[in-house]
């Protein structure tokens, strides 16, 4: 087989790969960086609801996703 069509393929499965990846989630340190606001802020959206947060775990868990809607608006 051909280098180029192996790149090709290979390339084509990490693409779906990362499409059937479950969200990812940060913690409170990496959704601050993420959005580029403090953890404060953070946490003062996550206070008056504004922003989703799931803390099943006793942590502070932000999917990517619903960081991305809130930031978009």
């Amino acid at each position: 087989m051909n280098t180029v069509i192996i790149q090709e393929m290979f390339s084509e499965i990490l693409k779906n790969i990362k499409k059937d990846r479950p969200d990812e989630w940060l913690n409170i340190s990496q959704a601050a960086q993420y959005a580029k606001l403090s953890e404060q802020t953070i946490r003062r959206y996550v206070r008056v609801g504004a922003l989703k947060v799931s803390k099943k775990t006793g942590r502070l868990l932000f999917q990517k996703s619903n960081l991305d809607r809130w930031l978009n608006g």
